[in-house]
């Protein structure tokens, strides 16, 4: 082996020795502390506006909710509320058919059994009106073609134009809605109707 070493790996380090160069330090914008705030600051808007917009649909929801419970609540009866309304029919017609004579005479049994149909007639119509079914008789009222179906228009000159002056058939209502609309004949020809300032002032 040789004894000999080479000077460069025994020549002491000295201070002009060249010292390997470092790029400057910069703040990045991410080490901003005003970048940060900002960003923060963006991400904080971010997530309360997603939040507001949550909460208001969670409330439109909880509303829908309430209204469809609610309207289930009235409604749900709709369908057995209509195929009812032949019964309530029929009870009424079998009074208004009796003559008068008859009732004033009647007696015993048939007494009763008029006196009968008569009380449940009106039990059957206290029932449907606990449910919010209730009977439209608009005779002498306005007509009014979101509740009532014309079948005819009569001449009436003692009444103004546009009154119901007959009921063929009683509408029915549930709720806000039209369950069937009454069927009647309507005056044509009377007086105009008064305005309204006139009616107030009256």
């Amino acid at each position: 082996m040789s004894g000999e070493f080479s000077n460069n790996a025994c020549r002491p380090m000295t201070d002009e020795s060249p010292m390997p160069e470092t790029a400057p330090e910069t703040a990045s914008p991410e080490q901003d502390p005003f970048a940060v705030l900002q960003n923060l600051q963006k991400e904080n808007a971010e997530v309360k506006d997603r939040l507001l917009r949550t909460l208001a649909d969670q409330e439109n929801l909880r509303r829908r909710t309430e209204r469809e419970v609610a309207d289930a609540r009235v409604y749900g009866v709709t369908s057995l509320a209509r195929d009812l309304l032949s019964l309530a029919d029929n009870l009424a017609r079998a009074i208004d058919n009796i003559p008068a004579e008859v009732l004033a005479t009647a007696e015993g049994p048939f007494k009763a059994l008029i006196e009968g149909v008569d009380l449940s007639a009106k039990d059957f119509l206290a029932i449907l009106n606990r449910h919010g079914i209730k009977k439209l008789d608009p005779k002498g009222e306005k007509f009014d073609p979101n509740l009532h179906q014309a079948m005819f228009e009569a001449p009436n000159p003692n009444v103004p134009t546009g009154t119901v002056t007959e009921v063929m058939q009683s509408g029915w209502t549930i709720g806000e809605r039209v369950l069937r609309p009454a069927m009647v004949g309507v005056s044509k020809g009377g007086p105009k109707p008064a305005p309204k300032a006139e009616a107030a002032d009256a």
